[in-house]
């Protein structure tokens, strides 16, 4: 029989990065849902803390630049202050700057792959100790369509979200032996606000939708299964993969 705790993140501790907007702050709402005590971390120190406000459960709020490298060490601390050392991290703060690839500009570039490549390789080396002395940890990036497509105006993106897709393989060769399972979630289109000039456009959306097996776009809840499989027991002999949640568009 499976165990009753078998997809449960009850009584771990998760970190959530991005968790001030868009499937970032859906990810750490839906854990803290689910009976984790979860830190949200972004920039955007207000709209962490309406986060914070509004989400259920054991929440704590940690402004913070994960893309600043210097200021790692203070920032993992101040994660760990509220619970103690993450069980569970979910990268999820993205950036894309839709530069087409003549337009493409050194600060945008470096930017881009600061945010959606560096900073969860970077931020997890800092807390994985902790969840290698526990010989216990979930560790889950956001990839993309774009790990596998190419889309116009995506060209630095496309380059970070395609070395997601390795660094989860690289990352899960590194730690999986401690205990430590490191996946990815590929989305599909949804709405969010990294999306909005997507779905700015009817006819445009309506196409992607077409483009997928199910025949329609994304909707947040689509995420929390995959997410709660990823982060908890139910996945303990998967590390090292992305997976596609899309609707079948990269089926197609």
């Amino acid at each position: 029989m499976p165990r009753p705790d078998l997809f449960g993140v009850a009584g771990r501790v998760a970190c959530v990065t991005g968790a001030s907007s868009g499937l970032g702050r859906h990810a750490a709402t839906v854990l803290a849902g689910a009976g984790a005590a979860v830190v949200g971390v972004a920039r955007r120190a207000e709209r962490l803390d309406e986060w914070r406000r509004e989400a259920p459960g054991r929440v704590a709020a940690v402004a913070g630049d994960v893309a600043d490298r210097a200021s790692l060490d203070e920032l993992s601390a101040r994660i760990a202050q509220p619970f103690g050392p993450p069980d569970i991290v979910v990268h999820a703060a993205g950036l894309n700057t839709r530069e087409a690839a003549d337009a493409v500009t050194p600060e945008g570039w470096d930017a881009t792959l600061a945010v959606n490549l560096a900073a969860p390789f970077f931020l997890s080396r800092h807390l994985v100790p902790a969840m290698r002395r526990k010989g216990w940890g979930r560790i889950v990036c956001f990839a993309s369509l774009q790990s596998f497509r190419a889309f116009p105006g995506g060209i630095a993106y496309g380059a970070a979200k395609g070395g997601i897709a390795q660094l989860t393989r690289a990352m899960a060769e590194a730690w999986s032996g401690d205990g430590i399972t490191v996946n990815a979630i590929a989305p599909g289109f949804f709405p969010t606000a990294l999306t909005a000039p997507v779905f700015a456009d009817p006819a445009h959306a309506r196409r992607l939708a077409a483009q997928t097996c199910i025949g329609r776009n994304g909707a947040p809840e689509d995420l929390d299964g995959p997410l709660l499989f990823l982060c908890s027991p139910a996945s303990g002999y998967v590390t090292g993969q992305v997976l596609m949640v899309d609707g079948g568009f990269t089926a197609k």
